[in-house]
């Protein structure tokens, strides 16, 4: 079955699925060349499934031969370690070594000396794994129960009944050849081991794919949104695979856009239109994919639709038509431009009577003149639509809902105000600050909190956590101080204005954020799913925000996260070239005082900053070897953290310039990050840029600068920051101008820093509370406590989730504290065998028999294992949608 190469790495990377291409009949099978093929995978972090050794086995050597080239190349493609694999059998399948089979045994008992848990062969599922004798194929107790067990069920070698599995791992030496980044010698990568299953229907497989990916209410990351096109266009012609709902408007303009081009027949496409776009703006999204745009609408519009055909034209006008016209007037007005571009393709005046609302709509966006008889029959739809428009003169004008608002504001009257505002829930919640400037007394007017009750159930996830974000911090008087804002858009330069609004009264700010949190609370309840026994948080949470609009980033900007041990911080910047661009990156970081005075640059043209050797280095090369190579270039920065702070830097702050003018995303890689030096210095080549520290993927558009990190030195901690700057300010510059990066970087350190926004750790908390009546928290050591401790909290009886959730918040004293050897692992302990909830940042310990759902911001030596549904934290806050 011939699969194209980009078919074969998308699958692999998305559901560990491979397609072998099997001949009739194998004159000559070449069973005895799985065994390396295994070993060379397995040195890749794969196995294989039953089904594919099987298929493998029956390959002929040359065809065998063949299958190892493509899969070698395949899983060389989905690592991007940086390690640079070398064939272990040069002559492969014709000359193997007599000891292939130590040589894999003796891997596969170091990799099970690192974790017993592991893919089973059979049932596919993570569980403790023992390695049959002599074959060393991985099976879990549960598929060897009942089984023959006399064969290997993998690859049906005899198995001796009085000892079925090989010694443990813990009595094998490990292996002395091929050393690895790992260090014990097994040559296999840290992190879990794949399973690769044998596909046979890639258009099944894709539909596989693309069904709970786009039934999540969570925006596509950038690796989703690039595969897309390629799985609407593998997917069945029948649509019975589609989801019920797309609840996300960007993805369901791409998912119509990319059916109405793909192999579906268009007369079962068109019917989705009608029934799949709700709003005018759903509308224009779906053009704008068309047209080949973002549907995020962030973008200027583009300088042409693609002009539908006249079935879709026809589909889209009625759409609108059928629209209430108040809203529909507003939501042209929203994107003028995009609409009158959008006009020249749809046509919204042929045959105006047949769509009147459209056409009325259209003609108070173009500002159309009303004359003959097309003139008069806006007229009559304007005086059948008073609360949308108004005529003046020869003209239609908006009466629109945010006039109304702007008014009801200008008279400060509370009640009033909310009452306009409670017509757009959202709105209502967005604008709720405003709203209680406008109180005079420390009691909500009864009109906004009537609003609210009603309001509240349908406004979005993320509306709701901005809005609690905003109100944190706005009892305190904070005149002085910069309000900061990232615009939306492809260029999202930071923004700053002067803190001018009074603070609020406290009893009307708690009052508010309590109904609030009572939504939250009510929707967790709600969400599907049995309540949890217990669960599990790590208070390592508390300086990570909630990313905004459910994001599908790991990291979301404004995480605040440790350094790691050592004297010594490496900041790097790592990118790898397109093919036939020139793609030209600098790294610089800027020091600064404790009082955000510039001090001085560390670069190209200023290798060396400090004094008597004690400040910074910066290097450039391939990985961290200077010097050109193939595997990208890299700079960075070594940052002698003690000599920078004796010398009287507080801050560092790198700077990502760029002068070619190639987009990040189309860099075959470009990621930034810090990472503690190994012991080999500059030239050990074991933990190159791209496996190692903290790495952060730069996206977007060009940029000459770009400022991805904060780093505060003495209390050693970065702050993931993320910022365009705009290209004025002397920002483009080399070096740039000292006070106005520490103007911006200063601006959002006290931003993110200051507890004015909704982290992890509330959202966990929150849903912790609705869910169960007992949490362990991972208390992580604190200045007044030495090490990590294991706080337990019981709900009381009669003690509702909102009391519950406070006192876990503001880690009040809990019911029972531990202080174990290893808090991690106690905590583990706690939940083995239970339902729980477990929301941590590094997955180090794995509660063995537990079940529930699993959160964690970084991977670690335990992942969860497979009894647990894994979950980022968009998709947490996509539970509230």
């Amino acid at each position: 079955m011939p699969v194209s190469r980009s078919v074969e790495e998308l699958m692999l990377r998305r559901l560990h699925t491979v397609y072998v291409d099997r001949p009739p009949a194998a004159a000559s099978p070449g069973v005895e060349g799985v065994r390396p093929l295994e070993g060379e995978l397995l040195e890749r972090g794969h196995t294989l499934s039953r089904e594919l050794y099987a298929a493998l086995a029956v390959l002929a050597p040359t065809d065998l031969a063949e299958e190892r080239s493509r899969l070698l190349a395949l899983a060389d493609g989905l690592a991007d370690d940086g390690r640079g694999h070398r064939p272990a059998f040069r002559r492969f399948p014709f000359s193997i070594p007599r000891d292939t089979e130590r040589w894999y045994t003796d891997r596969v008992l170091a990799l099970l000396r690192r974790d017993p848990v592991r893919p089973c062969a059979l049932c596919t599922e993570s569980r403790p794994v023992r390695p049959l004798a002599p074959c060393a194929h991985l099976v879990c107790g549960s598929c060897r129960e009942g089984a023959d067990d006399t064969r290997c069920p993998v690859c049906l070698s005899p198995v001796d009944p009085a000892r079925p599995c090989l010694a443990a791992a813990a009595e094998v030496r490990p292996a002395t050849e091929h050393r690895g980044p790992d260090g014990d010698g097994s040559g296999i990568p840290p992190g879990p081991l794949r399973l690769l299953r044998l596909g046979t229907d890639p258009s099944a497989d894709a539909a596989r794919v693309l069904a709970p990916l786009l039934a999540r209410p969570a925006p596509l990351s950038p690796e989703d949104h690039a595969d897309l096109p390629q799985l609407l266009r593998l997917a069945p012609a029948g649509l019975d695979w589609l989801p019920a709902r797309i609840p996300v408007p960007q993805t369901l303009a791409l998912v119509l856009a990319g059916l109405l081009t793909g192999p579906a027949p268009q007369g079962a496409v068109l019917p989705l239109l009608a029934d799949r776009l709700t709003s005018a703006t759903d509308v224009l999204r779906f053009l704008t994919a068309l047209s080949g745009g973002d549907p995020a609408l962030l973008a200027p519009a583009p300088c042409g639709f693609r002009s539908p055909t006249r079935p879709v034209r026809r589909a889209l006008l009625g759409v609108l038509d059928a629209l209430p016209a108040p809203g529909l007037v507003e939501e042209l007005l929203r994107h003028p431009t995009a609409w009158k571009r959008a006009a020249e393709t749809l046509h919204p005046f042929e045959r105006y009577a047949r769509r009147p609302r459209a056409a009325l709509a259209f003609a108070v966006l173009r500002g159309t003149t009303l004359s003959g008889a097309m003139g008069a029959a806006l007229r009559e739809s304007a005086a059948a639509h008073p609360d949308a428009v108004r005529v003046e003169g020869d003209r239609l004008r908006p009466a629109t809902w945010a006039g109304r608002l702007e008014q009801a504001l200008a008279a400060a009257d509370p009640g009033a105000a909310a009452a306009v505002a409670g017509e757009r829930p959202e709105e209502l919640v967005l604008r709720l600050d405003h709203l209680l400037r406008l109180h005079t007394g420390d009691h909500l007017a009864p009109e906004l909190v009537r609003e609210l009750d009603r309001a509240l159930p349908a406004v979005g996830a993320g509306p709701l956590m901005a809005a609690l974000g905003a109100l944190r911090g706005r009892t305190s008087d904070r005149t002085g101080s910069r309000r900061v804002f990232f615009p939306k858009g492809p260029d999202g330069h930071v923004r700053s204005v002067p803190q001018d609004r009074p603070p609020l009264p406290v009893l009307l700010a708690t009052a508010a954020t309590a109904l609030l949190e009572a939504e939250v609370l009510r929707r967790f309840a709600l969400a599907e799913g049995e309540p949890y026994a217990l669960a599990v948080l790590d208070s390592g949470l508390t300086e990570l925000p909630v990313p905004s609009g459910g994001s599908a980033v790991a990291v979301p900007r404004g995480s605040v996260l440790a350094l790691p041990e050592g004297g010594t911080l490496r900041l790097f910047l790592h990118w790898s070239e397109p093919r036939d661009q020139v793609a030209l990156l600098y790294l610089t970081v800027a020091f600064f005082d404790a009082d955000w005075r510039f001090t001085g640059l560390c670069d190209r043209d200023r290798p060396a900053y400090g004094t008597s050797g004690a400040g910074a280095v910066h290097a450039a090369g391939d990985g961290w070897n200077p010097g050109p190579g193939r595997d990208g270039q890299t700079e960075y920065v070594d940052l002698d953290l003690a000599g920078l702070a004796g010398s009287g830097d507080a801050y560092a702050v790198p700077l990502v310039s760029g002068y070619s003018e190639v987009p990040f995303e189309e860099l075959a890689r470009a990621v930034t990050g810090f990472a503690a030096p190994s012991a080999g210095g500059p030239r050990a080549s074991a933990d190159g840029p791209r496996t190692a520290g903290r790495r952060f993927a730069l996206s977007g558009p060009a940029t000459r600068a770009r400022v991805p990190l904060v780093v505060d030195l003495a209390a050693r901690r970065a702050l993931w920051a993320d910022l365009r700057l705009p290209p004025s300010g002397d920002f483009e510059s080399v070096p740039p101008r000292g006070d106005r990066v520490a103007a911006v970087a200063s601006d959002v350190w006290t931003h993110f820093t200051s507890g004015t926004r909704t982290t992890l750790w509330d959202l966990t908390v929150w849903r912790a509370a609705a869910r169960t009546r007992e949490v362990a928290v991972i208390r992580r050591a604190t200045e007044s406590s030495m090490s990590d401790e294991v706080w337990l909290y019981r709900a009381a009886d009669g003690e509702g989730p909102a009391a519950f959730a406070a006192r876990i918040r503001a880690l009040e004293p809990p019911e029972e504290r531990r202080v174990p050897a290893d808090a991690d692992a106690e905590a583990a302990e706690l939940a083995a065998g239970k339902r729980a909830f477990l929301a941590l940042t590094h997955a180090s310990v794995a509660p063995e028999g537990g079940s529930g759902t699993a959160y964690r911001l970084f991977p670690g030596p335990a992942e969860v294992p497979g009894s647990f549904a894994r979950v980022t934290a968009g998709d947490l806050v996509a539970e509230l949608g």
